[in-house]
């Protein structure tokens, strides 16, 4: 693995701690989970650590929600309230990006999650997310966005407003100070 993917030692014992604490402070998103098996798993996937460092350091603070019986992976999501700041007015990937004319933002929702080696919340997972607690009362995340719908330009995101999530779309170019998106890492 390049070493521009790895995380040195100091940084590695960061993340760890700061994973640990917030597993620890959130027990009602993973309970019946041990931190242990958390740590093993990720010990063993130095990418995977860091994939959540860049979780961490765009301010998602990535937490575990689930636990994929069938892979035996553990499914860390960025838990910050609010969409995280360091991923915020973007357009929704590279096309919508290119497309602008004025103003064109230097990342977009996709390329920064490839470039992060994540995964972008689906709307089932983003629904998800959202019955364990309230996210996104003030800011909106971008969503998945299934072809059809980007072929034809448009691109979907959420948020939660009334004590309602809402899925809404716009197009795949727009991009607001407050939109960014929610990533989910399998480890």
């Amino acid at each position: 693995m390049p070493s521009e993917k790895r995380l040195d030692q100091e940084s590695r014992t960061r993340l760890m701690s700061r994973l640990k604490s917030r597993f620890e402070q959130h027990m009602d998103r993973h309970a019946a989970m041990s931190w242990e098996q958390v740590k093993t798993r990720l010990e063993a996937q130095p990418e995977k650590l860091w994939s959540l460092g860049e979780m961490e350091d765009t301010s998602g603070e990535p937490d575990v929600v689930g636990f994929d019986p069938d892979s035996g992976e553990y499914l860390f999501v960025d838990c910050a309230p609010e969409s995280p700041k360091g991923r915020r007015s973007i357009c929704y990937d590279r096309e919508g990006r290119t497309s602008r004319t004025e103003h064109r933002p230097k990342q977009s929702a996709v390329e920064m999650a490839e470039k992060m080696a994540v995964d972008i919340l689906t709307e089932q997972q983003y629904r998800a997310l959202q019955g364990l607690e309230p996210f996104d009362l003030k800011s909106s995340s971008w969503v998945k966005t299934p072809q059809r719908i980007r072929d034809l330009g448009g691109a979907l995101f959420g948020d939660r407003r009334y004590d309602t999530v809402f899925i809404y779309h716009n197009g795949a170019s727009s991009y607001y100070a407050v939109r960014g998106f929610r990533a989910m890492l399998r480890v």
